[in-house]
């Protein structure tokens, strides 16, 4: 609070921290010294038990929505069949896959809310009746899942709380339960409490999958998963996208869409009247002032007076509701127990969102039942709006329920803990439509099949269409796609068909260069997209293009051209736009060019999160060093430079941005840098003439810029590697590179593992030592003394080479300090009786604590800490790895 006032305490300020479906709000008091304390109780207001609040049956509660002329819901499926859904997604079947997270707030403080009881379950219309009446568990036994996404047939993408990775699950025997994991992508996670982690990946029109919070998006391709980096998205619970393939983001506690203007991949671009005034304000029927900012957040009736929460957004595409529905933003405010329908219009280029009911003071759908909360909307199969309802009491995490707090009392007075294990999804209808029973059959469908698809009505179609299309990589239906493109009357079949190509690798630039001239203006600008892929193919004539299309008469493709001149960097970019912004003078083109200048004026790099001084300079220099002479073929993106007229796939060096050779082990990049890396077409010289801080700092530069994330790399990890290979003389060719590193031994269910001291991370965390593997984290506590040990029981002994570990940053009265072992010992036994000492040492300071030692056999591993300290940071490790040697 900026205010340099001299009054009494002004408690009109919030600050709003909150996740999935979520409220927690802080009382901001404007004092002299700017306080931020949470809401506290009062001795005046009114805790006395109240009639209790209980569940009704999805028949009663259907009397109990308040809708808009003609709309009805229905439900399509509920308890017991489903518990908790916390989101809902179709594969080509027409199947639902419903995240249900079965541990979300079973009781007021948030018990065992980690444990590995929750699932996705698919459900089948076996009759087109509209109800599901065939069940399965696809994938049980998770720990808080953050998404599900169809991917292929019978398989999704999806992965849990705390940890790192996203996993494919497939049913490889057609039997309704995933059978088979693989990776599918790693670095995609953050440390959180389970509101503030990354949800909701997205396939959109340009074929790359987006989330929530995560600055990078990724791609599956035929040869692996790629990622660049992107703007922030912000956001909570909810990714969808329009017509045009432009993404949204739904924001939690804010109660009000994330990021909105144009496509996060461009990076981030705002506008301060993104709202119409008045937008915060929700028209609810329901609520009991069971908010967290305390009984200032609700109306005399108990209802909440301003957005706290939000999740499960959905831009309507169906064709079995009203026209003027589609292309409308819907999403939940559980807090509020209502959905909302927001519409955006366009001020000269750039977009605004309205409540369609503020007016009225009304909402899209009100209920007068307090158990409401809707937190996911979906576009469905028939063409209806689909709605997952988690029908339960509380929906604020844990975090905000503590013993003391205003919302604690106002649950237990109406005893809503006791209101959970339920769940419905309802269909939301009208009465001049009637839903779409073709039943999909996209999973078992040929390529030209498929491709009719496209010209389906219904939005949902052709993004499924074209995923398989895509995944397939069958190129026996270019000739139609292309005929699409050019012909079709359906212009968002022109989208998809363009798109399409792209995905399959068949993009040709005479057909680009053929749509950049098209009639319609939403066209060119989806072929300047689409050209961005033949731009890093090498095919940077396109460049003369953009510029030319600077002098376009319609402003949307004039802010595009602009956007695609930025992301490429392409040369005098500065001039360019300045001499668009003389010219133009629609809002959107003066807004966006404005801020491409202050970007171009002040260039983006690393994140120095957590890292010491020392840290710090290291990656500086890496940056320099890498910015002078990397970049000329690594890219300035760390995306890889393409060859000028090669094919798609060919670059003058790999990418950098999301590779696994370079945010796994550091050795890979070390033994790279000291020796070089030779393929079957090129090598990557030697770089060993420098010293052992001039390759610690590129190291540890590119482990951490392009998206990656990777611990640093030092000077003393260098030196043991140019010791351990000094009379090499020939580059690394790469599986003997790849056998030549240690080897990550994965974590597994039958390890146990113990501690001396347990104890939370944090609220809303576990007090359990396996948590140091995964983001979760582990700590003892209590400061550190000696004697605190961590001890890992293997389920067979390994050849152990190597242990590393990261230890967050600890604020403690108004300073930090890290929560490494100030000192350690390291020991070994291969039955759990003998114990060997096989290194002794002490924290240096820095964010990772790495272990090398000869390689030993050895089945329990326990690290004591073994300093005499007054007052120490307690300990504390996450992403623990164990590593074997390697060949």
């Amino acid at each position: 609070c900026m205010l340099n006032i001299n009054t009494s305490v002004i408690p009109r300020i919030w600050l709003v921290i909150a996740g999935v479906a979520t409220v927690s709000l802080f009382v901001m008091y404007c004092t002299p010294t700017s306080q931020v304390i949470k809401y506290t109780l009062k001795d005046h207001e009114d805790y006395t038990p109240q009639s209790p609040i209980v569940a009704v049956s999805p028949k009663e509660q259907q009397k109990r929505f308040v809708l808009q002329p003609g709309y009805h819901m229905e439900t399509v499926l509920s308890e017991p069949d489903i518990m908790e859904p916390m989101q809902i997604a179709f594969d080509g079947n027409g199947r639902m896959f419903v995240l249900e997270m079965s541990t979300y707030m079973k009781d007021i403080d948030a018990t065992d809310e980690l444990e590995p009881r929750s699932r996705i379950s698919m459900h089948e219309d076996t009759n087109s009746d509209g109800i599901y009446d065939h069940h399965s568990v696809f994938i049980d036994n998770m720990v808080v899942p953050r998404f599900v996404m169809p991917f292929g047939p019978n398989s999704v993408l999806s992965m849990e709380s705390n940890q790192d990775e996203v996993w494919l699950y497939t049913d490889t025997n057609d039997d309704g339960t995933a059978d088979e994991k693989e990776l599918f992508a790693g670095n995609f996670g953050r440390s959180a409490n389970i509101e503030h982690q990354q949800s909701s990946l997205t396939w959109a029109m340009d074929n790359w999958l987006y989330s929530t919070y995560n600055a990078f998006r990724i791609r599956w391709t035929p040869d692996g998963v790629i990622r660049e980096s992107t703007g922030s998205p912000g956001g909570s619970w909810g990714v969808t996208q329009d017509s045009y393939g432009k993404t949204f983001v739904q924001g939690g506690a804010s109660g009000v869409p994330a990021y909105t203007q144009f496509l996060i991949r461009y990076g981030n671009f705002q506008w301060d009247e993104r709202f119409e005034d008045g937008m915060e304000v929700p028209y609810g029927l329901a609520g009991v002032a069971d908010y967290q900012p305390g009984p200032q957040a609700s109306r005399e009736d108990g209802s909440l007076n301003w957005v706290t929460g939000s999740a499960g957004n959905d831009v309507f595409r169906g064709d079995r509701l009203p026209e003027d529905l589609i292309g409308d933003y819907i999403h939940g405010e559980p807090v509020a127990r209502i959905v909302r329908r927001l519409r955006l219009d366009d001020f000269e280029g750039l977009e605004q969102f309205r409540n369609l009911y503020q007016k009225e003071e009304e909402e899209f759908i009100r209920s007068t039942d307090h158990l409401f909360r809707p937190v996911q909307m979906a576009t469905a199969p028939d063409g209806t709006l689909y709605i997952a309802d988690t029908y339960r009491g509380i929906i604020q995490q844990g975090n905000w329920t503590q013993e003391g707090s205003y919302l604690r009392e106002k649950i237990l007075q109406f005893q809503m803990d006791k209101v959970f294990n339920n769940g419905r999804i309802w269909r939301l209808t009208h009465d001049e439509f009637e839903r779409n029973k073709d039943k999909p059959r996209m999973n078992d469908e040929t390529p030209a099949e498929l491709v009719r698809h496209l010209e389906h009505p219904n939005g949902w179609w052709r993004d499924t269409a074209q995923r398989l299309l895509v995944l397939q990589q069958d190129q026996s239906v270019v000739p139609a796609l292309e005929a699409m493109v050019k012909d079709s009357d359906n212009l968002y079949a022109r989208f998809h068909a363009l798109w399409t190509l792209e995905g399959l690798y068949a993009l040709e630039s005479d057909l680009v260069l053929e749509l950049m001239g098209d009639s319609s203006p939403q066209m060119r600008v989806q072929a300047i997209r689409a050209s961005e892929t033949l731009y890093k193919a090498g095919e940077t004539s396109f460049a003369t293009i953009y510029r030319d299309m600077t002098n376009d008469p319609d402003h949307h493709v004039v802010i595009q051209s602009m956007l695609t001149l930025n992301y490429f960097q392409v040369p005098d970019v500065k001039n360019i736009v300045e001499s668009v912004l003389r010219n133009n003078e629609a809002l959107g083109v003066q807004y966006i060019g404005a801020q491409i200048i202050e970007k171009l004026e002040t260039p983006s790099g690393p994140s120095f999160s957590g890292m010491t001084d020392a840290e710090e300079q290291r990656v500086k220099e890496g940056m320099t060093i890498y910015r002078g002479l990397c970049n000329s073929c690594h890219g300035n993106d760390g995306r890889g430079v393409r060859l000028s007229g090669a094919s798609s796939v060919t670059q003058m060096a790999p990418p950098l941005a999301g590779s696994e050779g370079v945010v796994g082990h550091r050795d890979y990049v070390i033994k790279t840098l000291l020796h070089g890396l030779e393929s079957e077409s090129d090598i990557m010289v030697s770089m060993g003439i420098n010293d052992d801080e001039w390759i610690a700092a590129v190291a540890s530069y590119i482990r951490n810029d392009f998206t990656n994330k990777a611990s640093l790399v030092k000077p003393e990890d260098v030196a043991r590697v140019r010791a351990d290979h000094a009379g090499r003389e020939n580059a690394w060719r790469h599986n003997e590179l790849y056998s030549s590193l240690p080897q990550l031994v994965n974590p597994q269910d039958s390890w146990k593992i113990t501690a001396s001291h347990n104890a939370p991370v944090r609220v809303g965390f576990t007090a359990n030592p396996s948590g140091a593997f995964s983001l979760e984290g582990w700590t003892t506590g209590k400061p550190q003394e000696s004697g605190m040990w961590f001890q890992i029981e293997l389920a067979a002994s390994v050849n152990l080479s190597e242990i590393e570990f990261e230890s967050p940053m600890q604020r403690r009265d108004g300073e930090w300090g890290r929560t490494s072992p100030s000192k350690y010992r390291l020991q070994v036994s291969t039955g759990g009786d003998a114990w060997t000492t096989i290194s002794e040492g002490q924290a240096d300071g820095t964010s990772t604590t790495t272990i090398n030692f000869d390689s030993v056999q050895a089945r329990y591993i326990r690290i004591t800490q073994t300093a005499e300290s007054e007052n120490a940071f307690p300990w504390a490790m996450q992403k623990l790895k164990l590593y074997e040697s390697g060949l």
